[in-house]
């Protein structure tokens, strides 16, 4: 690599941070995230969970009865 080559390498604009989301299921990194599952709180914002399309069919559409918080 050439001087100029290695300057023009250093002042280039940097790429845009990779996107994505980590798998509820299987815990990987994935660049394709399909949203399962919104979770609500009682204080503050929910949140949202992931999946890799490999798991979001499996996984299916949400919420499901078990993602219910039920009062004893």
């Amino acid at each position: 690599m050439t001087r100029d080559e290695q300057i023009a390498a250093l002042t280039a604009e940097p790429s845009p941070a990779p996107s994505g989301a980590r798998c509820c299921r299987c815990r990987q990194w994935t660049y394709a995230p399909v949203p399962v599952r919104y979770i609500e709180r009682q204080s503050g914002p929910g949140f949202t969970l992931y999946a890799c399309p490999n798991h979001a069919v499996a996984l299916g559409a949400g919420p499901t009865p078990e993602d219910v918080v039920r009062n004893p």
